[in-house]
């Protein structure tokens, strides 16, 4: 596997990141057209500083499911490390700005949920296939 290049990372990120906010919570390039698509914005775990991230999510009732895959890399994302320190989140779903608490979830429910998001986004199982970690599934709950 190729290595994570954090900075192409990031550089993408904030272009889909204006894209989405200039356009109602919707992508118009790339590969999340017509995609669920949300912005997460953490707390960071040591620098305290706000963090956003574009992420696909999918619904279970209520709550909002969202994988912290990173692309089937070994390591978790640092959105998952910020959100384990400090629960509060932000969600921006589509023209929608709100506070919700996230809870990470364990099996059998994690893997109901991740079955429930790879079978609507099959690249899901592929990233899970591609690393020894167990991907985690997080619920977010509006507060």
């Amino acid at each position: 596997m190729a290595e994570f290049n954090e900075k192409a990372m990031r550089a993408f990120n904030d272009k889909l990141i204006d894209e989405f906010r200039a356009n109602g919570g919707k992508a118009l390039s790339g590969p999340f057209v017509n995609a669920p698509l949300l912005l997460l914005t953490t707390t960071g775990a040591k620098s305290g500083k706000p963090f956003t991230t574009p992420l696909v999510y999918t619904r279970d009732g209520a709550r909002i499911v969202i994988i912290a895959s990173k692309g089937g890399f070994p390591t978790h994302p640092a959105w998952y490390h910020n959100l384990k320190a400090n629960p509060t989140v932000t969600l921006e779903v589509g023209t929608q700005k709100f506070q919700a608490k996230a809870t990470i979830t364990t099996d059998p429910e994690r893997q109901r949920l991740f079955d429930a998001q790879a079978k609507v986004m099959p690249t899901f199982n592929d990233y899970q296939k591609a690393t020894t970690r167990q991907i985690p599934v997080i619920v977010l709950e509006p507060k």
